[in-house]
């Protein structure tokens, strides 16, 4: 008769795992292009505009939020494609030529709508 060999005295034991490694924090959110810089203070002008529409001064308001579309059509004309960041939505005649026909549309409707009396 065979004997069976005694396994218990090997019992193969494995190294316990390392815990998994602590997550990364994640990067900061900052635009990465001149044209994104551009758009969140063109953002920014546009809010302080609005702002300015609710707290009543809504000609001041309106002309501010042309400003601003002014300067988004300006920087979008001149930037390139690459730099052009967040303000690039479409060709660049499009963008320059929506960003300006609103931006002077705002202005336009500012200074021609007459003052009514209250």
């Amino acid at each position: 008769m065979q004997s069976v060999p005694d396994t218990r005295d090997q019992l193969v034991t494995t190294p316990p795992t390392p815990p998994p490694p602590a997550p990364e924090p994640p990067p900061r959110r900052l635009p990465q292009t001149v044209g994104g810089t551009v758009f969140v203070v063109i953002v920014g002008i546009v809010l302080v505009g609005l702002a300015l529409v609710v707290w009543g001064a809504w000609r001041t308001g309106l002309v501010w939020m042309g400003v601003a579309m002014l300067v988004g059509a300006l920087t979008r004309a001149v930037l390139s494609e690459r730099a052009a960041g967040m303000l690039r939505v479409r060709r660049r005649w499009s963008d320059v030529v929506l960003l300006t026909v609103s931006g002077l549309g705002l202005i336009t409707l500012a200074v021609i709508v007459p003052s009514q009396p209250l």
